[in-house]
């Protein structure tokens, strides 16, 4: 009889070793890096309206208003929206750290960034080399909405993460039938991040890969056992809500926030069926000038695991997402994982075929001392990489002119009072398509070196600026408001404004609930709420002619007023 052998009594091999370390090398240094990009200067911009700002309120209720863990509250209200998995670790960093800006978003950063060496830990269990595995991490790791949505109090970056994770133990389980359990956590995870239905769309993703390249693992118990395992707290979760809410629950959670944004337009948040490939045609450059490319390859090798993966991942995902009647640029998020497997793949194509002096990428020349015959051209999809020098020509352009304006040197503004970080950000983007448009000529490709690194370093520029939430120059800045309130009125104030839209970063800043109302509804309250504030733009101040004002003070052309004495009710005027 053979006698067992143990795994770890097993020798390895030297080059074996030198490929694990290798490997740890390119995650540890991926992850620094994306750590860098993804949390400097967190929190040097105040925290944008919805999302932020709703995600922001609720995680501070948890650890100083009323409201338990399990059964979260916005504005001492239940908060039926999403499950409380990332406002948890929002609420443990405040505990930690205080309640600001850089703790609210830190939880989201740090899985976001941590998703980028897991992306790599993903290349390297379905492609073959690992150039295809680095140049598919640096894709992802420089993409604008993965660094801006990643660095946000959102859910979206614990969603990439979560999702990775779940891919990662997927393609694992096919040599270790183990990793299979965590695949089923990592779903589980997922549905408490941001509800069952995108984490059923998820999972079929998952399910639909399996079940074209390895459908021997949809037979295996430990596949259905991690599962089980990842459901169960979700379904505990999910039974205390409607043990303690009812059916207003199921209303609220499952019906109006997930199920009715497929056939009906929430919020007036609509657009045509194109509407996210054209978010990933204005956000995903330059990357988006090889992406059909990679996605050519892809079919062409549709028999290898990686072509599979990445054509179910970006066919089922894009095609279930536009189908949506409700369109917001975020839902488009877990597209990018496999947009960068196929832009890697594409690009570790160019890249290995320069190191051959035979069958180059660019246009060879006939040498006398190799036969024409023994010229080898490599099968590239189209576009061909140096067919692309025009189109980052006009990058550059467009790049320079940018700054140029930026600088003043375009108009007769002050440059002064600019961002000279987002200036830098302009100069370093069009140096970068200049000299990778150079390259290109020469059909070198050093261009991709160039590349990287230059889209992460404008991207380390960028978020150090301003400018990178460019949702605040929206409306007014909400911090000196929100100074203003909590300086001039209580804690349990009735506060009323004239801006036609709630602002829950208003809401957060001030610790007070902010009530937009109309015109006739606030004479209304004005008459009859002698006790109220209203926070009122000077237009409306002075259309309204409110008797018996006092001003309590004015910032950034709002001004606070609440009535002076008890004025006396106005017969037929009713709240709109």
């Amino acid at each position: 009889m053979f006698r067992r052998i143990s795994a770890h009594r097993t020798p390895k091999s030297p080059i074996f070793t030198t490929y694990q370390k290798a490997d740890r090398l390119w995650g540890w240094g991926l992850w620094l890096a994306a750590l860098l990009l993804f949390t400097i200067d967190l929190g040097g911009v105040a925290l944008r309206d919805w999302d932020e700002g709703i995600v922001a309120q609720v995680a501070r209720e948890l650890i100083t208003g009323d409201a338990n863990w399990l059964h979260p509250t916005l504005n001492g209200d239940p908060y039926l929206n999403k499950p409380p998995l990332i406002h948890w670790f929002i609420a443990l960093f405040y505990q930690i750290g205080g309640v600001n800006e850089w703790t609210a978003r830190l939880p989201g950063a740090f899985l976001t960034a941590t998703s980028v060496p897991l992306l790599y830990s993903l290349g390297r269990e379905i492609f073959h080399r690992r150039s295809q595995a680095i140049f598919s991490a640096l894709v992802y790791l420089t993409l604008i909405p993965i660094v801006r949505h990643g660095r946000l109090a959102m859910l979206d970056g614990a969603v990439l993460f979560f999702l990775v994770l779940m891919m990662v133990c997927v393609l694992r389980a096919r040599r270790d039938l183990r990793y299979a359990l965590g695949s089923g956590l990592a779903f589980g995870l997922l549905c408490l991040t941001k509800g069952v239905l995108l984490g059923v769309l998820l999972g079929a993703i998952a399910f639909g890969f399996l079940l074209w390249d390895t459908p021997r693992l949809l037979t295996s118990k430990f596949l259905w056992w991690g599962l089980g395992l990842g459901l169960v707290p979700v379904a505990f979760w999910y039974a205390s809500q409607w043990q303690y809410y009812g059916f207003d629950f199921i209303i609220a959670n499952l019906v109006d926030q997930s199920l009715v944004r497929i056939w009906e337009s929430v919020e007036n948040h609509k657009g045509p069926p194109w509407y996210y490939l054209l978010e990933i045609i204005k956000f995903s450059a330059p990357w988006l000038l090889f992406w059909l490319g990679g996605l050519r390859l892809a079919w062409r090798d549709r028999n290898l695991s990686w072509a599979r993966l990445t054509l179910v991942w970006t066919g089922v995902y894009l095609i279930a997402v536009s189908a949506m009647n409700t369109k917001l640029p975020w839902y488009i998020m877990p597209i990018y994982p496999a947009f960068a497997l196929a832009v890697g793949s594409y690009l570790a194509l160019v890249w290995e075929e320069g190191d051959h002096q035979i069958g180059r990428w660019r246009k060879t020349k006939p040498s006398p001392s190799v036969p024409p015959d023994q010229l080898l051209t490599p099968d590239y999809p189209c576009p061909r990489p140096d067919s692309l020098w025009p189109i980052f020509s006009l990058l550059a352009f467009v790049a320079w002119l940018g700054g140029l304006y930026l600088g003043g040197m375009l108009t007769l503004t002050d440059s002064q009072s600019l961002d000279i970080n987002l200036q830098l950000t302009f100069a370093s983007v069009a140096l970068t398509m200049a000299v990778s448009t150079l390259l290109l000529v020469e059909c070198d490709r050093q261009f991709l070196v160039i590349l990287c690194w230059g889209m992460y370093l404008s991207l380390l520029l960028f978020v150090s600026s301003h400018h990178w939430v460019w949702e605040l120059g929206e409306s007014y800045p909400v911090k000196p408001v929100a100074s203003l309130i909590q300086q001039h009125t209580p804690a349990e104030a009735k506060i009323y404004t004239s801006y036609p839209h709630s602002r829950p970063s208003l809401d957060f800043y001030s610790a007070r609930r902010i009530q937009p109302l109309v015109n006739d509804s606030l004479q209304h309250y004005w008459h009859n709420s002698p006790s109220a504030y209203f926070l009122v733009d000077q237009q409306t101040l002075n259309n309204l002619q409110l008797p018996d004002t006092r001003v309590l003070g004015t910032v950034e052309g709002w001004t606070l007023i609440m009535p002076s004495e008890s004025p006396k009710p106005i017969k037929g005027l009713k709240p709109v």
